[in-house]
């Protein structure tokens, strides 16, 4: 498939100034130049520029990140632990960090057994979180804080397994993209998951007072 920039516009649905400025920052490849002030583009340049609107429209990422994290799916040199690391530190909200991890969080992940690192981004997220709804007067209970990270336990699970082998880029990029587009859909499916919750008659999907895990 080869095409011009006006139809890898229509391809994509990018409008052509923001083509050319993905290519000015080195974002997007150059196409192959058929003429001084011409190129041609292919697929690698529609599916580049479709995952950079997906981390900049869904994902919510700044093009300065983008940039830092296109980079390490290319390069495909980073170790998958430093990949999450990079992927949890681009994403919101972006909370202050101190120079030592927050005790609470660190406390929570401890207790459940979690090997994490110290200066992840996540324990301040975390521990923002947690002091937010104190403030507010919704403390989770011990019980909610356990349901919620044995949910998160068991995502994480099916992510990690999912994860390619064979290729080291294809491994960073699946962690990294994947980290940043798929919070988005568990956020959509939490909250559609309480509108069922609320509107489904008892026994048809809504809590009670039976444990249902075996």
């Amino acid at each position: 498939m080869s095409m011009r920039i006006s139809e890898l516009s229509r391809e994509t649905g990018v409008p052509v100034a923001t083509i050319k400025f993905y290519l000015r920052e080195r974002l997007l490849p150059a196409g192959r130049a058929t003429a001084a002030t011409q190129a041609q583009y292919d697929g690698e340049h529609v599916a580049r520029l479709r995952l950079i609107r997906a981390l900049t429209d869904v994902g919510q990422i700044p093009l300065a990140t983008v940039r830092w994290l296109l980079d390490i799916v290319d390069n495909g040199a980073a170790a998958t632990p430093e990949a999450v690391g990079a992927a949890h530190d681009s994403l919101p909200p972006v909370v202050p960090h101190g120079d030592e991890p927050p005790a609470r969080a660190l406390r929570v992940v401890e207790d459940l057994g979690w090997a994490v690192a110290p200066a992840s981004t996540a324990l301040w997220q975390l521990e923002t979180a947690l002091a937010a709804v104190e403030d507010v007067g919704l403390p989770l209970s011990p019980a909610r804080l356990a349901a919620y990270a044995g949910a998160a336990l068991d995502v994480a699970r099916v992510d990690v397994a999912d994860v390619p082998t064979a290729d080291p880029q294809e491994a960073v990029r699946y962690v990294v993209v994947g980290t940043v587009l798929y919070e988005p859909v568990l956020l959509a499916l939490r909250r559609l998951a309480q509108q069922h919750v609320f509107t489904s008659p008892p026994g048809n999907g809504q809590g009670n007072d039976e444990d249902p895990r075996p």
